[in-house]
């Protein structure tokens, strides 16, 4: 049956021939579909194999550069539609803008994907040995895929690894690889597995394709491992605070009432509460100019703020929750011009005991560009650009990975929202936590967000050996074992809570260790494999 599928592939190849363009392009939308929430990973395996021909077959780089910048423009494009949604979110800017704002970032983002090409093309193509192109093109995206993470402070979503991630309970290739490699390599595998696939269809090698597309299967259907519980117990609450409301005053006090009634009573035992970013609407802080206070509750007492809180999580308790801090400063110009007033924000979390003190916190650290703060701000602001969500002053970043010490209630790691895509930047080297808290509002990803974010608090907590406690707005919130199984979760647009015994930390993985130091090491090891194979195969023959 098998060799009935050749004629049917010449007529592809001949159309692809002929519309390389048109067919580099729905390739990278079909390979998207490999993501949450559609998760057709084999389809996108496949659509990932004919990239990798279209690239091997181009007769020069032009060819390749044309490829592969559209390959990844449609590709990443798909991918991140839910930024659209964004802009549904605010009055200042059109809805329309939205929806031109994902492709124009995706011309940029694209030009990873081509470089990768590039660097394939120019360095293993004419040397015409198959394997040796796609170790080259494996290290090669490795290394474009790290460098995308960072430069220009970096946007990594999504990685093109996420396609071998199993479903919840399943956590599929990417459970094994993992914690050896970390993200960006295991995305050059995912292109060295798509390659294979692809060299035993065209070689007619069908003895070989069965197998590896049985194993392949099998791995990513098979159910992960669970971890051991600790002791220390959790309340995870999901409030539903759509974004609609999120900024309206006059909801302020029914949501506090709808994540105390979620808490619920405290207990003898200890626990953590764990509550999402925007879940606080009250400031915490002392030393605020008092019209602050008063904006955000009738009382206007920041120490009857975080009283209140106590006694609705219990003397026994311990609390994380997102909250805006302020920066308070000499106003330069408006209605307050010359008083103290707030100059900049900070996206934060905070730990309050049951007595309501403040024991310790952390601010973010990788901020949203034009989402919690406007780059270029003096320039695009004149010509009517802003923020996608409120407020006209800038957040300032945090330091970076902290560890909370919280003491019998554990070493508590956080991550607010999108920090946790970044691999290799959710956990300290120095003070290892032993969970992660990722609070989230994720009202404004759209349908596509949620379930894609979710699956990259998945990895981070693979990779890194440690649990991750996810708290959202909105939805997706869960809680994900350290081998990346969700223990349990709270589905989008629902108002609920998870309770139970925070899952153990593994020992530090490889990864953990060396972070992407082992990226560049894998990447380093494609190339070389890749570069030196042909040479090694011409001295076989030779002696043979």
């Amino acid at each position: 049956m098998l060799e009935r599928l050749a004629p049917v592939a010449a007529a592809l190849g001949a159309l692809v021939q002929r519309f390389p363009a048109l067919t580099a392009i729905a390739l990278g939308l079909i390979a998207a579909c490999a993501y949450p929430p559609l998760h057709l990973w084999p389809l996108g395996l496949a659509a990932l194999a004919g990239f990798v021909w279209l690239i091997y077959s181009a007769e020069n780089w032009k060819q390749v550069a044309a490829r592969g910048w559209l390959f990844g423009w449609a590709h990443l494009t798909l991918a991140n539609n839910w930024i659209a949604t964004a802009f549904t979110h605010q009055a200042k800017m059109p809805e329309v803008l939205g929806w031109a704002a994902v492709p124009l970032l995706c011309i940029y983002l694209a030009v990873y994907p081509m470089l990768a090409a590039l660097a394939a093309h120019l360095l293993a193509r004419k040397r015409t040995n198959f394997t040796a192109f796609l170790l080259v093109f494996a290290g090669a995206w490795t290394l474009t895929e790290w460098l995308r993470s960072w430069v220009f402070t970096g946007y990594p979503w999504p990685p093109l690894g996420l396609m071998l991630l199993g479903t919840w309970n399943d956590p599929g290739l990417a459970g094994i690889w993992l914690p050896w490699m970390g993200t960006y390599a295991l995305s050059g595998i995912t292109l060295f597995l798509a390659g294979l696939l692809l060299f035993s269809v065209v070689q007619r090698q069908w003895l070989a394709l069965l197998p590896l597309a049985l194993s392949v299967t099998g791995l990513m259907l098979a159910p992960g491992a669970k971890t051991p519980d600790s002791t220390l117990r959790y309340t995870l609450v999901q409030p539903y605070i759509p974004q609609s409301e999120i900024n309206d005053a006059s909801k302020f006090e029914e949501q506090f009432e709808r994540l105390a009634r979620l808490t619920g009573k405290g207990t003898a035992e200890p626990r953590i509460v764990l509550w999402p970013e925007s879940g606080v609407p009250d400031y915490l802080e002392d030393g605020y100019p008092e019209r602050y206070y008063y904006a955000m509750t009738a009382n206007g007492d920041p120490d009857y703020a975080r009283r209140r809180i106590g006694r609705v999580i219990g003397p026994q308790a311990m609390l994380l929750t997102g909250v805006v801090n302020l920066n308070i400063g000499t106003l330069p110009d408006g209605p307050n011009k010359g008083r103290p007033g707030a100059v900049s924000a900070r996206n934060s979390v905070m730990a309050l005991d049951g007595s309501g003190r403040i024991r310790g916190g952390y601010d973010k650290a990788h901020l949203v560009p034009y989402g919690e703060y406007l780059p270029m701000r003096p320039i695009l602001e004149p010509l009517g650009l802003s923020r996608l969500v409120a407020g006209s002053i800038d957040y300032l970043p945090g330091p970076g990975p902290r560890t909370l010490d919280l003491g019998r209630y554990g070493n508590a790691g956080v991550m607010i929202c999108y920090e946790i895509v970044f691999s290799g930047h959710v956990a300290s080297r120095t003070n290892r936590p032993d969970y992660i808290f990722n609070p989230s509002n994720d009202g404004w990803f759209g349908t596509w967000g949620p379930p894609q974010h979710l699956a990259q608090a998945r990895m981070r907590a693979i990779e890194e050996g440690l649990p991750v406690l996810r708290s959202t707005t909105t939805g997706i919130s869960a809680v994900i074992d350290a081998n990346g199984v969700v223990r349990g979760a709270i589905g989008m647009g629902k108002a609920d809570k998870l309770e139970g015994l925070v899952p153990e930390a593994k020992p530090p993985t490889l990864f953990a260790q060396w972070g992407h130091a082992l990226t560049l090491a894998w990447a380093a090891l494609f190339l070389a494999l890749g570069l030196a194979l042909p040479r090694v195969l011409a001295q076989v023959r030779a002696r043979g």
